[in-house]
This record gives C-alpha cells, sequence and structure tokens, in this order.
C-alpha cells in the first residue's frame, strides 16, 4: 500500500526548491473536524442530488468527451462533423518516455457559470492519439456535476479512451486506489489565494513505481494519496509520452455566441511575474533518469487565446513560471 522506493530520494533539490517548497500549502476543510482512524480511508458522500445534477447517472463523476459528434442532414446529403467542447490552455513538453510529473499550482476559485461546467487547473501525463488518449491528471477543480457546489476541489482523474467509456474523477468508479487517510478526494481546498494576497498552492507530484508499474499521486511533498494500477491502460501502463501542465474548461457552448462565461485559473489573462492569474511553478519531470529535472524543451499552446491565453517566462528568473487563464466571456471572446 506504500511505493516500492521513496520518491524523495531522487529528487535534485536546488535551493530554489528548499525556499519554495515551504511556501504557504493548502489543507482541506474537513480536516478541521478530526481526523480518520488508521486502516480506513476518508470517502466523500455521493448524495442523490449530486447524482442529478450529472448528465446521467451512468457518466457520473467522468469528464464528457473533447469532441461532440454532430450529424447535419440536408436535402442533398448528410455532413458529420465534430464540434470541440473544451478549451485548454497548457504548457506541454513530449518527445521522451515519461515516468513522473510536478508542479505547485496556484489555487484559485473561478468563476463556473453552468451546472454542467467545470474549470480545472491539473498536471497530466497521456499517451496515444487525441481521439483516444490515455490520460492520468491531478490538481483541481470547480465542477458542479460531479461536486455539487462551486467550491475548489483536490481531484484526481483517469481515462484510457478519451472519456468516451472508462475513466472518472477520484473514487467515483473503480480504477484509482486510495491509501491515505489523510488527503479526501473531491473535498473542498482551504485557504484559497486571493488577488494581492498570500500565493495559496498546492504541490502534485505524479510517479510511476519502477516495480509495480503503479502511478502514484503525491501531494504536499510527502502524501502518497493513492494510485492507478497499470492494467487499466495500454500504452500508459508502460509510460507517457506527453505532459501537460494549465487549465482546461468544459463547457457545450464553446463554439457558438455567447460564449461561456467560465473562468480558467481566476479569471485574468496572464500577468508574468506578479503570478496573480492562473500560476504553476517548480515544473519537474522523469524521463530516461530517476532523477527529477527541469524538462529540455517546452511549448506553450491554447486553442482560444483571445478567450484563453498563456504566457511561459523562463529568462531573468532563478526558474521558470508558466501563466494561464482569462476571464471568460469578453468583448474579444464574445
Amino acid at each position: 500500500m506504500t511505493p516500492s522506493y521513496d520518491p524523495t530520494e531522487t529528487k535534485t533539490r536546488t535551493k530554489w526548491d528548499e525556499k519554495h517548497s515551504s511556501m504557504t500549502m493548502t489543507s482541506q476543510l474537513w480536516q478541521k473536524s478530526g481526523s480518520f482512524p488508521k486502516g480506513t480511508i476518508p470517502v466523500r458522500r455521493i448524495r442523490k442530488n449530486d447524482l442529478l445534477k450529472a448528465y446521467s447517472v451512468e457518466h457520473y463523476g467522468r469528464k464528457k468527451p473533447s469532441f461532440s459528434h454532430q450529424v447535419a442532414q440536408s436535402s442533398d446529403n448528410q455532413n458529420s462533423n465534430f464540434q470541440q467542447m473544451n478549451h485548454s490552455a497548457v504548457l506541454i513538453t513530449e518527445g521522451y518516455s515519461y515516468s513522473g510529473a510536478k508542479g505547485d499550482i496556484k489555487v484559485w476559485n473561478p468563476n463556473v457559470e453552468a451546472d454542467d461546467e467545470y474549470s480545472i487547473s491539473q498536471i497530466c501525463l497521456s499517451n496515444g492519439p487525441y481521439y483516444n488518449f490515455e490520460s492520468i491528471e491531478s490538481g483541481w477543480a470547480v465542477n458542479l456535476s460531479v461536486y455539487g457546489d462551486r467550491q475548489t476541489c483536490l481531484f484526481v482523474y483517469w481515462t484510457a479512451d478519451a472519456s468516451k467509456t472508462t475513466g472518472c474523477f477520484d473514487l467515483t468508479c473503480l480504477g484509482f486506489v486510495q491509501t491515505s487517510d489523510i488527503i479526501a478526494l473531491g473535498t473542498a481546498i482551504y485557504l484559497i489565494s486571493l488577488p494581492g494576497g498570500l500565493p495559496y498552492q498546492i504541490t502534485i507530484y505524479i510517479f510511476k513505481d519502477p516495480n509495480t508499474g503503479n502511478w502514484w499521486v503525491q501531494y504536499g511533498e510527502k502524501i502518497n494519496i493513492g494510485y492507478w494500477p497499470p492494467n487499466l491502460f495500454k500504452s500508459l501502463s508502460f509510460h507517457a509520452e506527453t505532459m501537460d501542465w494549465g487549465g482546461e474548461v468544459y463547457s457545450s457552448k464553446l463554439q457558438h455566441a455567447p460564449h461561456t462565461a467560465t473562468a480558467m485559473g481566476n479569471g485574468n489573462f496572464p500577468l508574468p511575474y506578479l503570478c496573480n492569474s492562473g500560476c504553476i511553478t517548480r515544473m519537474r519531470i522523469h524521463d530516461n533518469s530517476p532523477t527529477l529535472k527541469f524538462p529540455d524543451w517546452l511549448e506553450t499552446y491554447t486553442d482560444k487565446y483571445n478567450c484563453y491565453d498563456v504566457m511561459y517566462v523562463g529568462d531573468y528568473i532563478e526558474d521558470p513560471e508558466f501563466f494561464y487563464g482569462g476571464p471568460d466571456r469578453n468583448y474579444i471572446c464574445p
């Protein structure tokens, strides 16, 4: 029920790491009421009202597919097309066999307009084509259809087929195996960053156990929350081919006006150096070596820059930083 090796022993730590690992970390609201005994895990209670807010009971806890297949009828023929259902603003590295990724994610509480929409900030490791990818993800989310309110919650997620029929958030389906009695997945994070206030953040570290093949999620430098067994996947049971850090917004209204009012990050476009938008720092990876290191190659990507933009700052600072997000519907994103 623990990794077969201690990943902290393979970390290459710099003075910058030592300084910033002690920055203000978040906890969870439920922890104010006590703790759970050894040998048990805290599991968020799923209520009937939570299920009713989902698209369907069968789809509860699952992301909706990134593309919606639509068929348009005309008098002459039938046209088939795919409508994009989510927007991403991410920092990507790829081209190697990856076995881990890490980052400090600043915690915000963005506006989410509709009950079936969500806004997340995360670390994601994936493998496979965009229409049928496998992925494991962790970070924070505002997701009313899963969590029943608009609080910012800690989550893990997995899929083996681009969320078409497999995978889910947290423990809402079989897949992720929780081992920690300290962390409750899907519960509110405390405290939340405010503009001009302290930079509250979570540290997420996803790594593969080389002996068992389990993909572990570590929280806050020392708490191993649990793992995804390798038999959930095909390609990802060996390694990840792509890693990204950043934000994602889901809405069924992305391709027609008016655009959704759901924000990413904290609703600000990227603001360098102030970290007053969506912000991830201390990006680290495992490639062919077990040692954590900064990626050799990085590229920013956003599919709707006038709604959600990105900015990577790597020059003249001690450690590169990534900023992302946007204010949802605005005069350049009608």
